[in-house]
């Protein structure tokens, strides 16, 4: 049965599932990377994406359902080349992370699209939420931050997530300092507000269940797939604005990221908040599947997405993956 509004979703058996990410291979493409040189290390992710297509039947079918999808082909016509292309780009996003967690930004050729909503951001102005996705790469918008003075970007996570994500960036580097909101604690919303209040901008993935969220059904792709609701409720209480934030990869060292207004809460009319966090989830959707469609290979929910609940994804256990 479809989750709605209001109907919390069990607990995904993927979050329990235990973490498969290898510290010590981890460490040893660090070395690799920053030793050798970015070249050197991609090399190594040829053979790991490969790897993976083979080994990982259940990401394979995910990868060809949505390509199918975001391509408009039959599935069963998706092709072995199309999901390494997508194996491949997951692998070398979390790869980039080496270089831009240890200030190699000369690396890259990062385009920022519609700046001036970046510029409001470091006015002096209370803070705003960013709304992300599991699409393209989150680091190099936290690259962007460390970048744009007065800027400070925090991530907001569930609690166990976030210490993977902690001692995978201190495999990478261990004087890189996080701003790393852990969920489930009775102080978290109130540790937001006080970062809102203070004028940084707090970053949220909005495109998969965890734990027992509440979920809310809504059209992508042209059928109908369960989106979290505890992102866009939990700044429409705050009564924060919200844009939608993605750093799509474009292959080799491009980057292009892309900000659009997504909502305003800070002025709900008296029992409108449902009704405006529907608008603002119907939207994130559309936003989500129109940079899909534009950088199809970017986006990396290795499971049945459009299946109620999210299942047990299958993905790919790159090192360094959180």
């Amino acid at each position: 049965m479809s989750a709605t509004s209001g109907t919390p979703v069990p607990k995904a058996a993927w979050r329990e599932r235990p973490e498969r990410s290898n510290m010590l291979m981890l460490r040893v493409m660090t070395w690799i990377s920053l030793r050798l040189g970015r070249r050197a290390g991609r090399g190594v992710l040829y053979g790991i994406a490969a790897y993976f297509l083979v080994a990982n039947p259940a990401a394979r079918r995910a990868s060809r359902d949505y390509l199918g999808r975001v391509l408009s082909l039959p599935a069963s016509s998706v092709g072995w080349r199309r999901s390494f292309l997508h194996f491949l780009s997951f692998a070398s996003t979390i790869h980039d992370r080496v270089y831009l967690i240890n200030d190699h930004f000369d690396l890259f050729d990062i385009r920022i699209h519609d700046q001036h909503l970046i510029a409001s951001m470091t006015g002096g102005k209370e803070g705003v939420f960013l709304m992300g996705a599991h699409a393209g790469s989150f680091e190099v918008l936290r690259a962007v931050g460390r970048k744009q003075p007065g800027l400070r970007v925090a991530m907001v996570m569930y609690e166990e997530n976030a210490r993977k994500l902690n001692a995978a960036l201190g495999a990478i580097n261990p004087v890189a300092q996080q701003d790393i909101i852990p969920l489930g604690r009775a102080d978290s919303m109130l540790k937001v507000n006080e970062l809102l209040t203070a004028g940084s901008v707090v970053g949220m993935l909005a495109d998969r269940c965890l734990n027992n969220d509440t979920t809310r059904s809504v059209s992508f792709m042209g059928e109908p797939a369960e989106f979290p609701v505890g992102p866009f409720r939990m700044a429409a209480i705050l009564r924060r604005p919200v844009v939608f934030m993605i750093g799509l990869y474009g292959g080799g060292n491009r980057y292009d990221i892309h900000f659009e207004t997504l909502a305003d809460f800070s002025s709900i009319p008296a029992g409108g908040r449902d009704a405006e966090v529907k608008a603002a989830m119907a939207r994130y959707a559309q936003l989500l599947e129109q940079y899909c469609r534009t950088a199809p290979y970017n986006w990396f929910n290795f499971f049945d997405f459009w299946q109620a609940g999210h299942p047990a994804p299958a993905t790919p256990p790159v090192p360094g993956h959180d």
